[in-house]
């Protein structure tokens, strides 16, 4: 396995004030393995308590939990081998018509909780996914997006396979699903599944829906915190 160097004062000195001090949209909150994020002046690694920022495509590998909390009070929980770009974040918590936050879901799933933008300014929060856009209206929900056998051993709630696709539950609020062939409303307590691009989003029934499940660990807010990179002040390492 590489060495990764240590840290944030290194950093400092290599790339710079505008690179380190950049501002944060979110901030790392809880962590169990291994989360990267890829940005214009390099790939790092990140730990709890590390900021994440606009135009920041974060990755999870193999057994990885990470939470995100946005300054505007959103949460978003990544599963493992999964990845997600914070395509746009804007958040004046005094200028509500500078809201603006959308995510790219490019590979794997995740859970969320929307924030104070999603609760003053809905239609200016969205994800984007492989198969469909997903509006939020305020809302706790979970997506996975299964691709060439990356849900194999992951089944539905009635024990059946997953197929390939967008896989959405609804905890609270509403969504609606939007692809090349029309859009589906999809509330509280109710499943969706998205096929491709070309194929109408659709409400499914229980048994063959999914909801995205987290540790408890990182699915709660917990005081403890979570499993860092190197020392306990070391918030960002470079990938050597």
């Amino acid at each position: 396995m590489r060495r990764f160097s240590a840290c944030a004062a290194f950093l400092a000195g290599v790339l710079g004030p505008t690179a380190v001090h950049a501002q944060a949209a979110g901030t790392v909150t809880h962590l169990s393995g291994t989360l990267s994020v890829a940005r214009p002046d390099g790939q790092r690694l990140l730990a709890v308590n590390s900021a994440v920022r606009e135009g920041d495509l974060l990755t999870t590998e193999r057994e990885t939990y990470a939470r995100i909390k946005f300054s505007d009070g959103a949460e978003v929980v990544l599963r493992p081998n999964s990845q997600l770009q914070v395509a746009r974040y804007q958040f004046d918590s005094n200028a509500p018509e500078r809201d603006s936050m959308l995510f790219s879901m490019v590979k794997g799933g995740m859970r969320a909780v929307t924030g104070l933008i999603g609760r003053r300014n809905r239609d200016r929060v969205g994800v984007t996914t492989p198969t469909a856009t997903v509006g939020i209206r305020g809302t706790h929900f979970g997506l996975l997006h299964c691709a060439a056998g990356s849900c194999a051993g992951i089944q539905s709630a009635g024990g059946r396979p997953l197929e390939n696709g967008l896989h959405v539950d609804i905890a609270t609020g509403t969504i609606i699903v939007t692809n090349s062939a029309g859009s589906v409303l999809i509330n509280a307590g109710q499943f969706g599944f998205v096929a491709d691009q070309s194929t109408l989003p659709r409400v499914v029934p229980p048994e063959a829906g999914l909801r995205v499940t987290m540790p408890n660990a990182i699915s709660t807010a917990i005081a403890s915190r979570g499993v860092g990179i190197g020392l306990a002040k070391d918030d960002v390492c470079v990938m050597q």
